[in-house]
């Protein structure tokens, strides 16, 4: 999408992502209706503006990344909700995390009951 959209819109390498017909930013009505048609183009379910900056970072935050010890290194959902601005980590956990729980597969192997 992003390669379509230069070709209908480029205006140099410094230029906004998605330029208005002029080069220049879009006004922001404007790129939440294109935002939207860019989703349904593309089959993607349709999220709102905000998802794109804070359920993926505090999700990633969250769920880590492997180390090449083999640890994760993460940050707790209190560490995520300071850095979000929330005054619970509550509120990061119910509404922004989404916990890859692929991690704990197997965890308990091995364990008897």
């Amino acid at each position: 999408m992003i390669a379509d959209l230069r070709k209908e819109f480029y205006f140099g390498e410094d230029s906004p992502l998605i330029p208005d017909e002029n080069g220049n930013f879009t006004r922001p009505v404007n790129f939440k209706k294109r935002y939207y048609r860019i989703l349904k183009a593309a089959g993607i379910e349709v999220k709102g503006l905000h998802s794109l900056r804070c359920h993926t970072f505090a999700t990633n935050l969250v769920n880590g990344k492997k180390q090449s010890d083999g640890t994760i290194k993460s940050l707790t959902p209190r560490q995520v909700a300071d850095l979000l601005g929330h005054t619970t980590s509550e509120i990061t956990e119910m509404y922004y995390v989404k916990r890859d729980l692929t991690e704990l597969n197997g965890i308990t192997d091995g364990f008897e009951m």
